[in-house]
């Protein structure tokens, strides 16, 4: 998983310098708006490839150690294929994606202290005799692939709208640890593995057509 993740980038970043450098393509550049506020970064790029398909590449930075006093740092590529039902950048389209994140994060099953369990399923008393409560965090990195769609809404010549929303299969490699020393609270020797079906990706972004 790791060497995919590794490729994966790679891949990410080489597309995305391509698709800057092919001026002759119909070229998009987007923020996700809502992001902003709360200091979040969602930057694309989308160009299209004939009249009906078009490639994206994306990034997204969550900077954030510890947001609202929850652990919140996000690292995440995505490249997405686009299928437009009527007309390039405008209107419905459909598309498939893959993304690769790093993150130090505490999942949304995660975010409520809870008391922490012996070996043998007691309390952990702490020294003045109260039962030890923390929060967990988790560090790891994840490979998702998922399927998308959304609708552009068309301001003027140059300004549009990108709304979107998707959902996909997380498989995850990470470590977990308590907030209040944070020592692993897993069982796993080196890395713990999960995966799931979630939404992973969706907003509103602001785009501007290049040409």
């Amino acid at each position: 998983m790791m060497y995919t993740m590794r490729l994966f980038s790679k891949m990410t970043f080489t597309l995305a310098f391509f698709l800057i450098l092919n001026v002759n393509a119909q070229t998009e550049l987007k923020v996700n708006a809502p992001f902003l506020p709360v200091g979040m970064i969602n930057l694309a790029v989308e160009k299209s490839l004939n009249s009906k398909f078009s490639l994206q590449a994306e990034g997204f930075i969550s900077p954030w150690k510890s947001f609202a006093g929850k652990n919140l740092q996000i690292y995440m590529g995505t490249l997405e294929g686009r299928y437009y039902f009527k007309e390039m950048m405008k209107g419905w389209y459909v598309g498939a994606y893959g993304s690769i994140a790093a993150y130090n994060l505490q999942k949304w099953n995660y975010l409520k202290a809870q008391p922490v369990l012996n070996d043998d399923g007691t309390p952990q008393l702490l020294a003045d005799g109260t039962v030890r409560i923390t929060e967990r965090y988790q560090k790891g990195l994840a490979l998702i692939m998922g399927i998308s769609g959304g609708y552009h809404f068309t301001i003027s010549e140059k300004l549009g709208l990108d709304v979107y929303a998707g959902i996909g299969t997380s498989q995850s490699i990470y470590r977990g640890y308590f907030k209040d020393n944070n020592q692993r609270y897993d069982k796993a020797a080196n890395w713990n593995k999960s995966g799931e079906v979630i939404p992973t990706r969706g907003g509103l972004m602001l785009t501007y057509k290049l040409n």
